[in-house]
């Protein structure tokens, strides 16, 4: 008769199976991570090899054109990256991340302009972006700025010593006027007579006609005259459409563009400048006073008024002298101009802009002085 298993028996078979289980399991686990770790090296062998192709390769190895590139002062290497890719530069923004950040080079890029290809590598790409040498400085010459404030500027980005563009305004070459037959040059440069009596020079001849615009730069070769040519050339190409009505208006070119200096200091909305315009000019017309306190700060460096500079023989100090100041106050832009040029008609002889940059417009001094104890 067969025996029946013991108790001790039967429980060895089942450690023996039990034994037999995780040896299992494990070589199993052992298994998954042999076959985990050959994928993830053959992974990152795959990554590895197409990040050092898209380094090393540029992505039109036979293109032969050059795209502008405008490089902002602190760009992100992100938003750089893109904007390569979107002028078809590079095949990808996150390689170029990389690479940058790898390497250390996010901080060496410098803001300008640049032209770059897509037959040039990532590394090119970022060499040359990297070298102020390579770039084209880029000034942008805000609504309304005086040529002090473009000197600062140009100063700051030490293109030039600080008063070089100043000097380079002041002495424009007489021969240059004739390039440019919006200048009145017996005007500009002939004594002007002050309200006061006197006769004096303007310090900046060509103020107001220096076109607000943004200007590109070869830093190794600038001069202030290059900007100066610059700014009169695209003034010429931006008026070209209403010169011929600033000819038959009834004001000069040089009387438009002070009040649309005035006008870009006082008041910024389409419909505010167009009616400051009309009151302005209503108020010079009738013998008043401008009153334009924008006149007088354009002698200032610290932008404040004094109860001495309200009492000032000041030629620009519209609150005692009538009539308007002996030339713009600033270099205006297009739609200031033609504020100026085409002026809203109303019943309003006051106007003053509080805190928030709103216009609050009267018909009479007491209506005004309500204005000025309420919103001031």
């Amino acid at each position: 008769m067969d025996k029946k298993p013991t108790k001790a028996s039967e429980l060895q078979k089942l450690r023996e199976l039990v034994k037999k289980s995780k040896i299992s399991k494990k070589t199993k686990r052992t298994h998954k991570i042999q076959v985990v770790s050959i994928l993830l090296v053959l992974f990152i062998t795959i990554v590895s090899f197409t990040y050092k192709q898209m380094v090393s390769n540029p992505l039109d190895p036979e293109s032969t054109e050059e795209i502008s590139v405008i490089i902002k002062k602190a760009q992100s290497v992100k938003d750089l990256g893109s904007i390569l890719e979107e002028k078809e530069l590079i095949s990808s923004p996150t390689i170029f991340y990389m690479y940058a950040r790898f390497n250390g080079l996010g901080e060496n890029i410098v803001a300008g302009r640049f032209a770059l290809s897509p037959s040039m590598t990532i590394p090119q790409i970022i060499e040359t972006i990297s070298d102020a040498k390579n770039s084209e400085a880029v000034i942008t010459i805000q609504e309304s700025l005086r040529v002090a404030d473009i000197d600062e500027r140009l100063a700051e980005m030490e293109l030039l010593r600080p008063e070089d563009f100043e000097k380079a305004v002041a002495s424009f070459s007489l021969e240059d006027y004739e390039y440019y037959p919006f200048l009145d040059k017996d005007f500009l440069t002939s004594p002007v007579t002050n309200p006061n009596g006197n006769t004096i020079l303007l310090s900046y001849p060509l103020e107001g006609y220096l076109y607000p615009d943004t200007y590109f730069l070869d830093p190794g070769s600038f001069k202030p005259e290059t900007l100066i040519y610059k700014a009169l050339n695209n003034f010429k190409f931006k008026t070209e459409e209403i010169i011929t009505e600033i000819t038959a208006s009834k004001y000069t070119l040089h009387e438009i563009l002070t009040m649309a200096s005035i006008l870009e200091k006082e008041v910024r909305s389409a419909d505010d400048r167009s009616l400051v315009a009309g009151i302005l000019w209503k108020r010079l017309e009738n013998g008043w006073r401008l009153d334009a306190d924008a006149t007088l700060l354009y002698t200032k460096d610290n932008n404040k008024i004094t109860t001495e500079d309200l009492n000032s023989d000041n030629p620009y100090n519209t609150r005692k002298y009538k009539g308007l100041p002996p030339g713009p106050i600033g270099n205006p832009s297009l739609p200031y101009i033609i504020a100026a040029l085409r002026p809203t008609s109303s019943q309003y002889w006051f106007y003053l802009t509080d805190e928030d940059g709103k216009v609050i417009y009267a018909k009479t001094n007491e209506e005004h002085n309500l204005n000025k104890a309420r919103f001031l």
